[in-house]
């Protein structure tokens, strides 16, 4: 999570909404990304799909069994789907997102009984230092 962090604090420096992921396979970090939908001219941009595009392209394969996404921010339903698709086997993610978020916040998407892949979830991982960073980006945004 430490490594998503740093991530996001990327993202941050860019001007994109500081969110971070890393995907782990067998004990490697082999995806990385952070939120970059605005210079990316992309919607799809979420750190999620970036780290996961990422290691995709790393493993060669479309499928990534056994992996672990760590993300700093609860997943979207977007985000989320791309999770199942691409058969992650767990998500642990810090901060809940109330607005957006599909794991606890805004439904339990996970959990819907027509999905053929079953994810493994674990929330509030460092979710202190998540929600920081970006309730630092959001206060600092609506000053200027």
């Amino acid at each position: 999570m430490r490594e998503a962090l740093a991530l996001a604090e990327q993202g941050a420096a860019l001007g994109e909404v500081p969110v971070g992921a890393v995907l782990v396979q067998d004990g490697q970090i082999v995806g990385r990304g952070f939120n970059c939908p605005i210079s990316r001219h992309d919607p799809s941009a979420h750190a999620e799909m970036v780290a996961i595009r990422d290691a995709a392209q790393t493993v060669a394969n479309y499928r990534l069994p056994g992996s672990t996404l760590y993300v700093t921010l609860e997943p979207c339903s977007m985000c989320a789907g791309l999770i199942v698709h691409s058969r992650v086997q767990r998500v642990v993610y810090g901060a809940t997102e109330p607005k957006a978020g599909v794991v606890v916040s805004r439904g339990q998407f996970f959990a819907q009984e027509f999905l053929n892949h079953r994810v493994l979830v674990e929330g509030g991982v460092l979710a202190q230092e998540c929600g920081e960073v970006l309730r630092e980006f959001f206060r600092l945004r609506r000053q200027k």
